[in-house]
């Protein structure tokens, strides 16, 4: 070579480049074909290595040669994907890139026209790559326009001038929000209207109120701030992470009390440190007006706040005052470990407020996931909300037996438990209870018989008695923790016959089941299907069949190569890779241990599912299911027991898992390329309605950006993952915090366009709530952004609430 042809500093660095991303391409696209995947990235390193060897020759025809490799890859990946501008994004960027840096003056004039005869070959290479450049270029302009995820709609105009009849919330003043879901239903709606879709652009903060309890040095992995406050009783009441229990003025946020039952905070035995929320009783609360007073012990405390404590007990605090109910078990406490045959402290765990009816409080409890066969019992217990004596007692593993446990008696070590929030029904006289699994979760073969049949189903036990009145399962022999985190909510939904008292259950598995809850008969089908059985672990045995509901957010498809994802060719490569050498069949995919290739299972949908402990808003007036799926897989592998070496399994549900027990531990992480972002193609998460009356999905669109999970802020509208639920208004606006963005929006029912949104001070992983001043008439809406440690939000301890202004406020009274 002489002198002149000589590559300068430039193209030399440019050669290498080119060869260094064709040998990265060639190397893992070998790997991918090996697994059974896709020839395409060993022939575009097979490109990128000639054009960087032409590069460093300074032959113009590495212009030519990049021009065919950018015009192949943009006809093969919409061959894949079609004009998604998003997954065309990770194929075509390095390639777009590089096309453009050829094209520049200075690259362009140091490939030395004198090695080529004529002028023509020099134009002829140039013309293809600025054309290639033009034509991808107006390919993902195109696509930017182009939506295959969103479903645009608007909900029946009958449906909106619906106007209330009757009563929604049973022993719920207008004004308040007396209850989790605001009351035994669970429907999160608040019928003030004050808040409506042409003025909420307008809402301003006009309260921040500090709880000052933050994460310790000590403190689980798993502390998040998830509380739903109460408005009742003129005050708002909401707990911490540590239970402490505070009540506020609604109009300020000023602190009016707060009772800390000094909980132990031992925490190297605790899995999780949440508090969802508190529930409220009034003695006097639907007593007829010739009725008996109460029992002198109840005048202690007429209006109490009952409360969870991760140390496994349940508290009775003067809803007025902040001291003890003294008259209520011992000295305002009841102990959850007695009658345990297993009392390690840490391992019962109530994360959620229990629910109550006048004259029962029904309290269960989550366990430790995935630790051994013997946790303590998950056994749902009915208390008198006076005295706090045990009245009646449910164990799904012993479910006949429900007279309170005599002394020196235990309930079955290990049975499945409940660690959502249950909804009341008094009328029927029934309690409505999310079940959980067995643990552990991804092995069942020595599951309790009895127990089986309980596990991920909702379960109605008569308020009274405790007795199962009804029980359905959504999973059979879960091992895929597609279990029931979310508050079933109850509604009566308008049907051609007239209307049908319902529970509605999301589930994480995506099905959404509607059953008539007065008997448990399907008012939506859910047909039995095949499911993959071929697959099980040794020693376990699965169900042939799984119910399947007409009303799901499971996705059409099962996922495949083509779906995997990137911010690059090469992390996008990588999520191949990982896919090909995981067993996936479905949303049944059993675990398996490593073998040979394969690695373990994708379980998609997986352990936070596509609904989680947020459930489901209902609007009962303009018939709505109100709910913010997410799609997320994980990646799981069975460790047989000579394997397994598992330090621990508190702190965290992810990592690997002792199960001891049994004959696998599990290995448990997010589906997630080396850089960390998911592998499964955006969107990840939305907000979607349904209209009852027909079952049908009105509108569906993706929620939040990347702002404050991506490695740069930069805040990308991919939709992002949600942990928590909705609320939803008389105004027709509905509002979500919960996405991994620190942001709470506001959105109209009718449509589901954004109308309103407002930065948090940390991770919102809650459920927003709203009420009505009972001093001013003004509507507000409250969030806690308090983060959550499992998910890396940012941890904080900030109560917000939001309000119209005053002018607003006017305005709006005018149009009633």
């Amino acid at each position: 070579m002489t002198a002149s042809a000589r590559p300068g500093p430039l193209l030399v660095i440019t050669a290498v480049i080119f060869i260094l991303l064709g040998l990265a391409l060639v190397g893992g696209g070998a790997w991918l074909v090996s697994l059974g995947g896709s020839w395409y990235y060993v022939v575009a390193g097979i490109g990128m290595i000639v054009a960087g060897a032409l590069v460093w020759k300074r032959r113009r025809s590495a212009q030519l040669f990049l021009a065919l490799l950018l015009f192949g890859t943009l006809i093969w990946s919409v061959i894949e994907v079609k004009f998604d501008w998003w997954q065309l994004l990770p194929r075509l960027d390095i390639w777009f890139a590089a096309a453009v840096w050829l094209l520049l003056p200075f690259i362009d004039r140091r490939l030395d026209p004198s090695l080529i005869a004529g002028a023509k070959p020099r134009d002829a290479g140039k013309s293809a790559l600025l054309a290639a450049v033009v034509v991808t270029a107006a390919v993902g302009v195109f696509s930017l326009f182009q939506d295959y995820t969103t479903l645009h709609g608007e909900v029946p105009a009958e449906n909106m001038a619906a106007v209330p009849a009757g009563d929604f919330a049973p022993g719920v003043a207008p004004n308040d929000w007396a209850a989790y879901g605001r009351s035994g239903y669970g429907d999160r709606y608040a019928p003030a209207a004050q808040i409506t879709p042409a003025n909420a652009a307008q809402l301003k903060q006009a309260w921040v109120y500090n709880t000052g309890d933050f994460k310790g040095p000590t403190d689980p992995g798993e502390i998040a701030n998830e509380v739903t406050p109460l408005k009742v009783n003129g005050m708002l009441y909401l707990c911490t992470p540590h239970n402490i229990v505070i009540a506020l003025d609604p109009d300020t946020g000023k602190e009016l009390w707060r009772h800390d039952p000094k909980i132990n905070r031992d925490a190297s035995s605790y899995q999780h440190m949440i508090c969802r929320g508190v529930a409220y009783w009034d003695v006097n609360a639907g007593r007829a007006k010739d009725s008996p007073a109460p029992e002198a012990a109840s005048m202690e405390c007429p209006r109490r706040i009952f409360a969870p404590t991760m140390d496994a007990t349940l508290i009775a605090v003067n809803a007025d005052t902040g001291e003890a109910c003294k008259s209520f078990g011992e000295n305002g406490v009841i102990g959850l470990y007695h009658g345990m045959g297993m009392k390690k402290r840490g391992f019962l765990m109530p994360t959620s407020p229990p629910a109550v009816a006048q004259n029962v409080v029904v309290m269960a409890a989550s366990v430790t996931d995935n630790f051994s066969t013997e946790e303590p019992s998950g056994v749902i217990r009915g208390y008198d909300p006076v005295t706090g004596k045990l009245m009646w007692n449910w164990d799904a593993s012993n479910p006949d037996d429900t007279a309170p446990i005599a002394e020196g008696k235990t309930y079955t070590n290990n049975s499945p438990n409940s660690w959502g929030v249950s909804s009341v029904d008094e009328k029927l006289g029934m309690v409505y209870i999310p079940m959980g699994n067995e643990t552990p979760d991804t092995w069942g073969g020595n599951r309790n018989p009895h127990g089986e049949k309980y596990n991920s189903a909702i379960v109605a036990l008569d308020l009274a008695t405790g007795k199962v009145r009804w029980v359905y399962q959504t999973v059979h022999h879960d091992i895929w923790d597609m279990d029931i985190g979310g508050q079933p909510t109850l509604v009566d939904i308008d049907t051609p016959k007239g209307k049908v008292p319902s529970v509605v259950a999301t589930t994480k598995r995506g099905d959404i089941y509607v059953i008539d809850r007065r008997d448990g008969s399907l008012v939506v089908p859910a047909p039995e299907k095949p499911v993959p059985t071929a697959n099980a672990a040794p020693g376990d045995k699965l169900s042939p069949t799984q119910p399947f509901s007409a009303l799901t957010f499971l996705p059409e498809k099962n996922i495949s190569e083509t779906d995997m994802w990137g911010t690059t060719p090469f992390d996008q490569l990588a999520c191949r890779i990982i896919f090909r050498q995981h067993r996936y069949e479905g949303p049944f995919t059993p675990q398996t241990v490593a073998e040979g290739k394969i690695k373990g299972a994708i379980i998609s949908p997986g352990p936070l599912g596509i609904f989680e402990w947020g459930g489901a808003a209902v609007d009962p007036v303009r018939q709505l299911l109100l709910v913010n799926p997410d799609y997320m897989g994980f990646l799981e592998r069975l460790v047989p027991r000579a394997q397994a070496n598992a330090p621990g399994g508190t702190g965290t549900e992810m990592g690997l898992q002792p199960q001891t027990g049994v004959p696998f531990a599990v290995e448990i992480k997010p589906f997630l390329s080396p850089l960390g972002f998911p592998c499964q193609a955006p969107p990840w998460g939305y907000i979607a309605a349904v209209d009852l009356r027909t079952m049908k999905k009105v509108w569906m669109h993706k929620n939040g950006t990347t702002r404050d999970s991506a490695p740069v802020p930069i805040a990308l509208p991919l939709g992002v993952p949600s942990l928590g639920g909705i609320s939803t208004t008389g105004g027709g606006v509905a509002f979500l915090s919960s996405t991994l963005d620190y942001y709470i929006r506001g959105y109209d029912v009718r449509n589901g366009k954004t109308v309103w949104k407002a930065r948090l001070p940390a991770g919102g992983q809650a459920t927003p709530m709203s009420y009505v001043s009972d001093k001013t008439g003004k509507q507000y809406v409250v969030v806690m952004a308090g983060g959550h440690g499992s998910l890396g939000t940012k941890m904080g301890d900030s109560l917000v609430a939001f309000a119209l202004p005053d002018e607003a406020v006017k305005e709006a009274g005018k149009g009633k």
